[in-house]
């Protein structure tokens, strides 16, 4: 059985949520059933997934998830030792990228698409917070298919926040929160479908 007691449980409000070193938003409804279905549909189907690697102790190690980088053809991003190269928007990305630069109140020029095929897929404790992002970068997250954990920790008080991010939801993280937490989506033993989660970002 998972112990997740230690992370204290985080309100679903549709408003900032200010805490320790950063803030973020957590919108459960961003897209309606219809709308989340018909996207995860489509990125399930035409984003062109790829299993990428990185270098672990000499051994090339498969990353426990598919990942795609979609932008702005001059904004390439580097991090745990790769470099993707963007592909073109497509139309589905470009209209959810609308709507979230509404909403968070920047224009995004990239976005990271991972999917968890399962609950083996996972990411582990990162931060968001490469040299191309910029100082107090805002990512914004927004959630198709199986609800998965999300969770966050302080690095230097170990406080925790824990949310479920579901179907349709959005997520959006601000201020100092990259600089100073990292965050995870965990394994799970559950059993549990296919989730696809796009993180939007502005690389310098």
């Amino acid at each position: 059985m998972e112990q997740l007691d230690m992370f204290a449980p985080a309100p679903d409000y549709n408003k900032t949520i200010k805490i320790n070193n950063g803030e973020y938003i957590y919108i459960p409804n961003f897209y309606g059933r219809i709308m989340a279905n018909y996207y995860l549909q489509q990125f399930t189907n035409t984003i062109e997934w790829k299993q990428e690697s990185m270098n672990m102790y000499g051994k090339q190690i498969p990353f426990p998830r598919l990942t795609a980088w979609y932008g702005e053809n001059d904004k390439p991003y580097s991090f745990s030792g790769i470099t993707l190269q963007p592909h073109p928007w497509t139309k589905e990305l470009i209209e959810i990228k609308d709507k979230i630069d509404h909403k968070a109140q920047v224009k995004f020029n990239s976005v990271l698409l991972n999917r968890y095929r399962n609950g083996n897929d996972s990411i582990s404790w990162h931060t968001d917070a490469e040299k191309e992002l910029g100082k107090n970068p805002v990512i914004a997250s927004v959630n198709f298919g199986a609800e998965r954990k999300f969770q966050l920790k302080h690095m230097h008080t170990d406080e925790k926040i824990e949310l479920n991010l579901k179907h349709g939801s959005l997520l959006i993280m601000k201020g100092e929160l990259q600089h100073f937490w990292k965050h995870q989506v965990p394994k799970t033993k559950m059993k549990v479908e296919e989730r696809i989660n796009l993180t939007f970002r502005v690389i310098k």
